[in-house]
This record gives C-alpha cells, sequence and structure tokens, in this order.
C-alpha cells in the first residue's frame, strides 16, 4: 500500500546558505515522517478492516480523508514557508542595499506619473 520513498542524504557545500540548508533538511525530514505516518495509517485500517472492526468500504473513505488532509496542510506549510522566505529574501535584499522587486515597481511608478506630469506642463506652455 505505502510507497517507499528512498532518501539519499547529498555532501553538504561549505558555499551553500545555511538558512537554505537548514529548510532543505526540514522538508526531508518533514518527507519521510509523512511516509512514515501514511504508512502506519494504513496498516492501522488493514488491521481494523481485517477484525472486521469497520467496513473496507469506511477504511478507503477514512484513508482518503486522512491523505486529503494532509494535502490540504501541505499546502498551508508550504504557503507559511514561502512567506517566511519572501520576508528574509527582502530583509537580505535590505542589508545589501539591493531594491527588490517591488521597489522597482513604485520607482517605475513614480517615474510615469512624472513623465505624465512633465508633458502636462509642456502642453500648457
Amino acid at each position: 500500500m505505502a510507497e517507499k520513498i528512498e532518501i539519499q542524504e547529498e555532501a553538504v557545500d561549505e558555499g551553500k546558505n545555511p538558512f537554505v540548508e537548514g529548510i532543505r533538511r526540514a522538508l526531508l525530514a518533514s518527507v519521510g515522517a509523512v511516509s512514515v505516518a501514511q504508512g502506519e495509517a494504513e496498516k492501522f485500517v488493514k488491521r481494523l478492516v481485517e477484525k472486521g472492526e469497520i467496513a473496507e468500504k469506511d477504511g478507503r473513505a477514512l484513508l482518503n480523508d486522512l491523505a486529503e488532509n494532509r494535502k490540504q496542510r501541505a499546502q498551508e506549510s508550504s504557503k507559511r514557508v514561502s512567506d517566511e522566505l519572501e520576508k528574509r529574501m527582502e530583509g537580505l535584499l535590505n542589508r545589501m542595499n539591493i531594491p527588490t522587486k517591488s521597489d522597482i515597481e513604485q520607482l517605475s511608478n513614480k517615474v510615469a506619473e512624472l513623465t505624465k506630469k512633465i508633458e502636462t506642463l509642456k502642453e500648457q506652455k
């Protein structure tokens, strides 16, 4: 029932960002934990079906509900990680005095606005 996932650890390059490396390791650990939990849930439901405590149809429905719940939580977790990574990257860019995409867009909007004002002033003269 459960797919076996083989995870191979790569050698850590000294030049890698420790923050990104930490995220990578946490994600690998969570994938392993999810795989183990799914396998245990399937074994548990299979035992319940074998004992006749629940119908096979109900067991499949239960496993599907668990998978859907896990998928939803993974999406929420992914969103949180993405948001946190974006905040940290923006902070890093600010510390390095590198403009972000939003900074450049704001400046572009201001330049466009000023250009319109200059064109209006030229037409008035």
